[in-house]
């Protein structure tokens, strides 16, 4: 075990990311973030879903700083009387979820798509790549617009509230699979040609076995990139849904619903209700990009 620790404590990701403070910054604030999203059950001060424990009296509480304010409520309430780090807590737990699903989603669809193309070549190739170019013509968001705007017509009114989250994570994920596809389609195009996979033919190995088990780890390196980039992309992809209220149900707001639903409030005077939502979105996506830019140029054997 310590053996274990002390390779990895000497590797070459491990020493570059001690060497950069700014990464070793980023990596302590998204892994608070993560932390208190996680624990929101545990953390938060009050549960904003209950509805039994809402008091309309509690309403435009400012913070606990300003005039007005109460120690109970540090970050002050919104329009229902919820308590705002409550609701960041638990929202900031929807977006992660949203993004991180997402992500996923969009990483199968789009490594598979990619070695399928990169691989077998040919007609499936071309298709497949078309229907990339295709769709890469369209912005991320109006794709995720249109995908939600179907389920929602097609499914029952009283339904939407149920499918809110996974026609998100399914919106959002098939609008970003085309950079995974196209960059594994890219290296699967190098790799197949070279001697380790023309050997696994050779004695007969069969083309799935070959794509998943030879040519698959070969061509992760930039994928891990993307998907660590792509997270901070899709949190705010789903923030921007949310925003414009196709997204999550107001019941279970994520941080784009709360920034929408202040929003409402911010020239009134209750700036706390959109601001603060706004910070840890803002702060939650920083971290993340700078983390995916330290794993960028970290497995960069150029800049090594």
């Amino acid at each position: 075990m310590r053996e274990a620790l002390a390779r990895l404590w000497d590797h070459d990701l491990a020493w570059s990311f001690r060497r950069s403070p700014v990464t070793v910054a980023a990596a302590a604030i998204a892994f608070i973030c993560v932390a208190g999203a996680v624990g929101a059950p545990w953390i938060a001060p009050y549960n904003p879903y209950d509805a039994a424990s809402l008091s309309l009296e509690n309403a435009f509480l400012p913070p606990a700083w300003a005039e007005g304010g109460r120690l109970a409520h540090p970050l002050g309430t919104d329009d229902q009387g919820r308590d705002v780090l409550s609701t960041i807590l638990y929202g900031a737990r929807i977006s992660l979820g949203v993004g991180l699903a997402a992500v996923l989603f969009a990483l199968v669809l789009g490594v598979t798509a990619g070695l399928v193309a990169g691989y077998v070549g040919g007609r499936t190739d071309a298709i497949l790549m078309r229907i990339a170019d295709v769709q890469l013509s369209f912005p991320a968001i109006l794709i995720a617009l249109l995908i939600d705007g179907v389920a929602r017509i097609a499914l029952p009114d009283d339904r939407h509230g149920e499918i809110a989250i996974p026609v998100l994570i399914l919106s959002i994920g098939i609008s970003g699979w085309v950079q995974y596809a196209r960059t594994v389609r890219g290296s699967t195009l190098v790799e197949r040609n070279k001697e380790y996979v023309q050997a696994a033919r050779v004695i007969g190995r069969h083309p799935l076995a070959i794509m998943l088990h030879h040519v698959l780890p070969n061509v992760m390196g930039p994928v891990l990139v993307i998907a660590t980039i792509h997270i901070a992309t899709a949190i705010i992809t789903e923030a921007t849904l949310s925003f414009l209220g196709v997204g999550v149900p107001p019941t279970q707001p994520s941080l784009g619903t709360l920034i929408r639903v202040g929003n409402d409030f911010l020239f009134s005077g209750e700036w706390w209700i959109t601001v603060f939502p706004g910070v840890a979105l803002v702060t939650l996506v920083l971290s993340v990009n700078l983390l995916g830019d330290w794993l960028r140029d970290a497995l960069n054997p150029k800049l090594r």
